[in-house]
């Protein structure tokens, strides 16, 4: 797969991550909150787009089996 499969998984984790930001903030619940900003940042830092997917989709799990 190429850098342009790279930018789609980004630009489509990066906008969950920010509904989940959002979400955090006006409901001032922590997990989805700190899952968003992880949703925003982690895309610069993974280079494989197989382990980008694999963790975009923990991430955004995360929020639904864990509640605090």
């Amino acid at each position: 797969m190429g850098s342009e499969y790279h930018i789609v998984w980004a630009m489509l984790f990066g906008a969950v991550g920010f509904g989940y930001f959002w979400y955090g903030r006006k409901q001032q619940a922590a997990v989805p909150f700190v899952s968003g900003i992880a949703l925003f940042v982690f895309p610069y830092f993974v280079s494989n787009v197989y382990a980008l997917v694999g963790i975009g989709f923990a991430l955004m799990a995360l929020p639904y089996f864990i509640r605090i």
